[in-house]
């Protein structure tokens, strides 16, 4: 007979005679019974003597097997990154047994991933060929991301310079780098000569990362027409004109007749 460790207690059955008595008597129900339940804790041979009516006797042994147990090791504690998966390990069985299923890729293998969205703790149980079991457990610790906070997005006119900020993390990333400025600074100084999206990388002391993105529009400069070059007699006016913008601004402002106008009358002296 054999038992796993820990496991209980197993019958022992003896026939053929009138009275009996069973040895050892350690972790026996009964020593002088034809049935008595053993519950050893190492491997134990019991011998069972029985007495018939005429007081004759014989002997027989029954050895219970005490198998241990598989040791299961699922290894260290582990610390990930919300949203990035740890690889769980375990050995010491041949079949497997994962809880709770939250995040893992299989229950039943000896590598499953898991990608939890908050911190858990995993039970494993292990069960040997000969069907005895054993557990072990693995916590996974789960560090937020860090939230980061940054510019508003803007608008800019070409040529012009933007300033950039981020806060929320430990160390930053700037992508693509500004002409100039630091790419590793959480305030940077752009003048891009296109519309562009500067993407930031923030990393906390954990060492966890999250992206986000800044996107800064250039307009393009208007494209201004005037009234070509004339020649006028002393005294006299000329009507001037621009296109190409939605407001103007004349100047010098002496001797016009509208400075913010897209059509002036001007009326030089010299």
């Amino acid at each position: 007979k054999a038992l796993c460790a820990g496991a209980g207690s197993v019958s022992l059955v003896a026939t053929g005679a009138a009275s009996y008595i069973w040895t050892p008597t350690t972790s026996l129900s009964c020593a002088a019974c034809d049935t008595t339940m053993a519950s050893p804790t190492s491997s134990t041979t019991y011998v069972v003597t029985g007495t018939d009516v005429n007081g004759c006797i014989n002997r027989d042994s029954v050895t219970v097997i005490i198998r241990p147990l598989p040791a299961v090791n699922a290894g260290a504690d582990q610390t990930i990154c919300k949203g990035s998966p740890a690889t769980l390990s375990v050995t010491g069985a041949s079949a497997y047994s994962w809880s709770p299923a939250t995040g893992l890729s299989c229950t039943a293998c000896a590598r499953p991933i898991a990608n939890p969205a908050t911190t858990t703790s995993y039970s494993v149980t292990g069960t040997d060929s000969y069907g005895c079991t054993n557990k072990d457990t693995i916590t996974v610790t789960v560090n937020p991301l860090p939230v980061l906070n940054h510019t508003p997005d803007q608008t800019i006119c070409a040529g012009k310079s933007a300033i950039l900020s981020v806060s929320g993390a430990a160390a930053y990333h700037w992508s693509p780098a500004a002409a100039g400025s630091c790419t590793t600074c959480d305030t940077i100084s752009t003048t891009p000569g296109s519309t562009t999206k500067y993407t930031i990388t923030g990393t906390d002391r954990p060492g966890c990362s999250d992206t986000t993105s800044i996107l800064v529009t250039v307009d393009p400069l208007p494209i201004i027409n005037v009234t070509h070059d004339t020649t006028i007699c002393d005294s006299t006016s000329i009507k001037l004109t621009a296109s190409g913008a939605f407001n103007y601004t004349w100047a010098p402002p002496k001797n016009l007749s509208c400075i913010n106008c897209a059509t002036t009358i001007a009326s030089p002296t010299d």
